[in-house]
């Protein structure tokens, strides 16, 4: 016997529940990336242009969280896409990973172009935008802050702002330089700096999205505890096939097959099982099949 238990949050992933702070962060991204990217080519800044990029994948990466939000919340289950389009919100985050490791391999590639002639960078109008960037990053960095421990698309677009929030105190820092010591090399080596040290942040997004995206289980999740957990419960004489995966931020999922007893009511063992996940394990939604000792042998000759 089977049965479903519904996540009662389901409707709406973690991420929608900041779709307001998401667009009024993308606002204010999108207008300083044309204000660093148009000061960057005037003053061939590297550190600007590093920050400029970052601001890039701000708007683009936040962009991408926006659309994949909405294409979650307005894409109801079918037969044919029976869990909708949550999973988008997950590609958006891998997206932004990707975007910041070009980011990083681009300013590399700048850096190493000008070793033998870095350009005389104007420190002022490099120091007036750096602080506006700053600006900026900090107000969206607080939009987004709490939705990022909820939402991995939300983190996605928080930490590009983190990242680029560290840009522009590494672009004033530059500037500083410049203004009051005249070395060319400030400028270079610290857009570099800035293309590299959200490298490691970029890998620990991307990793997370790929163990969702592979269906593996949720971090920080012992599944042989929880297949413990549910072998403990009375009338239970056995657990398997059982699974434990991320749909989305937020939204675990659970399936598997219990064996009860001889004797035993199925629908008592069945709801006390569902109890120990919701309660010990918060996983809310789960499919179990209670089945017979004979059923258990059939699945065991299974292919997989």
């Amino acid at each position: 016997m089977g049965h479903e238990h519904t996540h009662a949050v389901a409707p709406e992933s973690a991420s929608g529940r900041y779709l307001s702070r998401l667009t009024l962060a993308l606002g204010i991204a999108l207008v300083f990336m044309v204000v660093e990217f148009a000061v960057a080519a005037i003053t061939d800044s590297l550190a600007l242009l590093s920050d400029a990029a970052h601001m890039l994948t701000d708007v683009v990466g936040i962009a991408m969280a926006l659309s994949a939000i909405l294409l979650a919340k307005r894409s109801k289950p079918t037969y044919t896409r029976t869990f909708g389009y949550y999973r988008a919100e997950v590609l958006a985050a891998l997206a932004n990973a990707v975007l910041l490791f070009a980011v990083a391999i681009y300013v590399l590639y700048e850096a190493v172009r000008r070793i033998g002639e870095p350009p005389a960078v104007p420190g002022v109008p490099v120091l007036v935008v750096g602080a506006l960037g700053l600006a900026a990053n900090i107000v969206s960095f607080l939009l987004l802050r709490s939705g990022a421990q909820e939402s991995l698309n939300v983190r996605g677009a928080y930490l590009e702002v983190f990242a680029d929030l560290i840009g522009s105190i590494g672009v004033l820092l530059s500037a500083a330089i410049t203004l009051t010591t005249g070395w060319r090399y400030a400028d270079m080596i610290i857009g570099v700096a800035i293309g590299f040290w959200v490298l490691p942040r970029t890998w620990l997004l991307a990793r997370r999205s790929l163990r969702i995206l592979f269906q593996h289980s949720p971090e920080g999740l012992d599944v042989e505890r929880v297949a413990k957990a549910l072998q403990a419960v009375p009338g239970v004489a056995d657990v398997h096939d059982l699974h434990v995966w991320t749909l989305t931020s937020g939204m675990e999922v659970a399936s598997a097959h219990i064996t009860v007893n001889p004797g035993r009511v199925g629908d008592e063992v069945l709801r006390a099982a569902q109890h120990v996940l919701a309660e010990d394990f918060r996983i809310e939604h789960a499919t179990l099949q209670v089945e017979d000792i004979e059923s258990a042998r059939h699945c065991a000759e299974l292919s997989w």
